[in-house]
Formats: structure tokens, C-alpha cells, sequence
């Protein structure tokens, strides 16, 4: 198998860089040389939209990602102008591994990325727009639930997809396969107003397959708050799984009626992440 490295800030991560680290995964072992914040600040002269234990979370809860390395400026350094590519050059050595590929985003500097590969003898791969496109179901041709292992499944909008999340997934999951249902976005719109969703159906239901501890994402075909009833009646979980925002009494009576486990997670970020809503994240 390849070894496969990217590197770059990914702060807040939405469906491109996603779609990006996808593509780069399908050539070998994805490798994801994060920027510090103090590299972010060194390059850049601007401060991070989300710190570094918060961005490599999120990256290390990405089913394309094998391991992230996080990457900071050299401390005998004290020149902020230096390119990223030049700076990187004593980290490839550091890694532990010597990469066969380094995948790029199609940028103006991708012939210093070139450059670069080229003066430290690794293979070069650009990805372009037009590589990008579309969003792939990594469900399909996964093996079905284990036997004697429990369907979990949980319900949401999803739109501004941030840690929290992929916290609440992976403490649900703990619980069984899970099976994520993504509200459609005419319901989106019926039960939040004008402006919403953010983000169309599929792009949200790809970003949530996107997370290694969901065994599949969907869209949901019903209405209302009860708009995964149709999914439900179809997947029949043992467990339905709220936060303490989507505790509804109508899911509540809805899995006493039919049987089903309702459980109800309090809202608590990964150990020393902040805590964050959909909300809020959407001034950024």
C-alpha cells in the first residue's frame, strides 16, 4: 500500500477538503500533516478559526484519514515569509515514514509544489475541481451488522457540521452500528424557516458518512419530527439515540410505542474541545 501524505490548516472542515481527502485516500494510507496554530500564525499572519487538538479530532474521526501529524515551525526559524513547501522539508524527514505521493489542491502555487516533490524525490499528484465533484456513498459494499450486535440510530439537520457532532457519534456508537438519518431539505425548511438548511441533502448526508464511527448515512423521507419514521420501519433499530436539543415528546411516546430504546445524551465536547452549536458557527 502507498503512502499517501497532504498537509494544510483544514480549519473548519467542510465537504470539499472532505471530498479532497477522500480522493487522496483511494491512492494509498492517507497521512495528514496538520498545521499548528503557531505554523497557521507563522504562515499566514491570521489566527486559527479552531485550535489544533479540535481540527486533529475532527480529522482523526474521518474514515479516509490513517494518522495525523501534527506539524509546527521550526524553532530555529525566524523567517514568517518562508514558503509552506520550504518549511515542510525537515518535517518530511520527522514523520517516521518516507511518503511515496504528496497530494495537492489545485492552487496558483501548485508549481512550487511540484518543485518542491521534486527536490525531495516524492511523486506529485494534483487534484483538480473537476476531481472533486459529486458525493460518493462510502456505504455501499460495506458487510452488514455484525450478528448480535444492536442498530443504533439518530436523527438531525447536520447542517453546520462541526465536533460536537462527531462527539455525540462517537459516544452513540459505542452503543451499536450506527445508522444516521438526515433530514431532507424540504423538512429542514418546514421545521426551521426560511434559510435553511445551509447545505443540500446529500452534501450534508456525504459529510456525516464522512465520520468512521457511522456505519451508514441516509435522508430522510417522511415530515416533521418523525421524518425518519419511513427509515426506521426499514433499518428497525433496537436504540434511538437524541442529544438533549433533539429530546423530543413526540420521539419519546413515537419508541414506547413501537418497543424501541430511547436514549438521551447530555451535550458534553471531547475532552478539552470547546463546546460548539450549529448556531453559532454559522457567523463564520
Amino acid at each position: 500500500m502507498k503512502q499517501i501524505f497532504v498537509t494544510g490548516a483544514f480549519d473548519d472542515i467542510r465537504s470539499r477538503p472532505i471530498r479532497f481527502l477522500d480522493e487522496a485516500a483511494r491512492l494509498g494510507d492517507l497521512t495528514v500533516g496538520l498545521w499548528s496554530d503557531d505554523w497557521i500564525r507563522q504562515t499566514s499572519g491570521q489566527k486559527a478559526k479552531f485550535p489544533q487538538a479540535e481540527r486533529a479530532y475532527f480529522l482523526n474521526a474521518l474514515r479516509y484519514v490513517k494518522q495525523v501529524r501534527m506539524i509546527s515551525p521550526d524553532a530555529s526559524s525566524d523567517r514568517p515569509s518562508a514558503t509552506k513547501e520550504k518549511l515542510l522539508a525537515p518535517v518530511l524527514a520527522a514523520l517516521g515514514f518516507r511518503p511515496d505521493l504528496w497530494v495537492v489542491d489545485a492552487a496558483p502555487d501548485e508549481a512550487a509544489a511540484r518543485e518542491f516533490c521534486a527536490a525531495q524525490g516524492i511523486a506529485c499528484h494534483v487534484l483538480h475541481d473537476e476531481d472533486l465533484l459529486g458525493f460518493p456513498d462510502a456505504s455501499a459494499g460495506q458487510p452488514g451488522a455484525a450478528p448480535g450486535r444492536k442498530k443504533v440510530l439518530v436523527t438531525g439537520c447536520y447542517d453546520w457540521f462541526h465536533s460536537g457532532h462527531v462527539r455525540f457519534f462517537e459516544e452513540v456508537s459505542a452503543y451499536g452500528d450506527l445508522y444516521a438519518v438526515v433530514g431532507h431539505d424540504a423538512n429542514i425548511r418546514l421545521l426551521k424557516g426560511a434559510g435553511h438548511p445551509r447545505f443540500p441533502q446529500e452534501e450534508r448526508r456525504y459529510v456525516v458518512q464522512a465520520i468512521r464511527f457511522v456505519k451508514q448515512a441516509l435522508v430522510s423521507t417522511g415530515e416533521g419530527w418523525l421524518d425518519a419514521e419511513p427509515e426506521i420501519l426499514r433499518i428497525k433499530p433496537d436504540i434511538y439515540a437524541v442529544n438533549e436539543d433533539g429530546d423530543q415528546p413526540v420521539k419519546r411516546e413515537y419508541c414506547e410505542k413501537r418497543g424501541l430504546q430511547y436514549l438521551v445524551l447530555k451535550r458534553i465536547p471531547a475532552p478539552g474541545l470547546p463546546k460548539r452549536t450549529s448556531t453559532d458557527l454559522r457567523g463564520f
